[in-house]
């Protein structure tokens, strides 16, 4: 900044005016944006690094959410599969009642039968999620036995890795 007359005083108060506007917008754009670095120009290396955060802590949110309905989907089988266990204890007594002298075994019969109707039912109503783990048709077109479970999500370097657990079918299946 030339000038005919040179007011020092002048100049440095105009200079420290500058220094502080440029202060305040820099304020400014953090608070605005809530980061302390907002752009690459601010600082390139945290920058990089920010982003990156940001990136995998939406995709840590998606893998939280992928383990909910995992989990929920597990739940379901397993409470079907636990009703299915107190079925299987009443057959199991109706059918160590039947070898009794004396008890008429056409009705323990039909006891059985609609337990093992019950056990159809709890089967068939195990169902989270369009998923069924415990009535399983394997002549269906595309049938898969496996069936895999976001587990976690994993970054190392560059590369980044989502981790399953895969369920087997054949293993949980009743009917």
């Amino acid at each position: 900044m030339a000038s005919i007359m040179t007011n020092v005083s002048a100049m440095t108060a105009l200079q420290s005016l500058n220094s502080t506007n440029k202060q305040l917008s820099i304020t400014q754009a953090r608070i605005s944006t809530g980061f302390r670095v907002a752009s690459a120009e601010d600082n390139a290396a945290y920058w990089s690094i920010a982003t990156t955060m940001r990136s995998d802590n939406g995709a840590l949110s998606t893998v939280k959410d992928a383990l909910g309905l995992g989990a929920a989907t597990l739940d379901v089988a397993y409470t079907g599969m636990n009703k299915a266990i107190e079925v299987a204890k009443e057959i199991k007594n109706k059918l160590v009642a039947a070898r009794q002298p004396g008890i008429d075994r056409e009705k323990v019969q039909s006891e059985v039968a609609e337990l093992q109707n019950q056990l159809t039912s709890v089967a068939n109503s195990s169902v989270f999620s369009g998923e069924n783990w415990l009535s399983v048709d394997s002549s269906q077109a595309g049938y898969n036995s496996s069936k895999s479970i976001v587990a976690s999500f994993s970054r190392t370097g560059g590369s980044v890795s989502v981790g399953t657990i895969v369920i087997d079918l054949t293993a949980t299946e009743l009917i």
